[in-house]
């Protein structure tokens, strides 16, 4: 999402699966941890208002948010404890394998675990 909200490298793949979930009606999906973590990394890089609007245009686009319980926290820290990825990476993990959904994304720290998981590289 960072990727795509900063036209980084990678950015026009990230744009291309939107529009195919839009046109399937299937949505992508995101952590809520990781919707938080694109808002301070946002607040912080750029400023709080265009965090703002990014919790505003994710309510246009084809992703849908996903909760954590209480099993879910724990499954994100083991992986966490075994792995050597941040905490809301391990959130990516773990939603990943509970959806048996692909990740997509830029960041080396996946290469840790493509064990577990699908990864589409930006």
């Amino acid at each position: 999402m960072l990727a795509f909200l900063n036209k980084e490298r990678g950015f026009e793949k990230v744009k291309s699966l939107l529009r195919a979930a839009e046109a399937s009606s299937e949505p992508l999906l995101m952590n809520e941890i990781n919707i938080g973590e694109v808002y301070y990394v946002t607040a912080k890089d750029r400023s709080v208002e265009r965090a703002e609007e990014f919790l505003h245009r994710l309510e246009t686009l084809p992703i849908l948010p996903v909760s954590n319980s209480f099993a879910d926290v724990l499954e994100a820290a083991r992986i966490k404890a075994r792995f050597p990825i941040s905490y809301a990476d391990a959130f990516v993990v773990a939603t990943a394998v509970r959806m048996n959904a692909a990740i997509v994304t830029g960041d080396p720290e996946f290469q840790s675990v493509p064990h577990l998981v699908t990864i589409v590289w930006l």
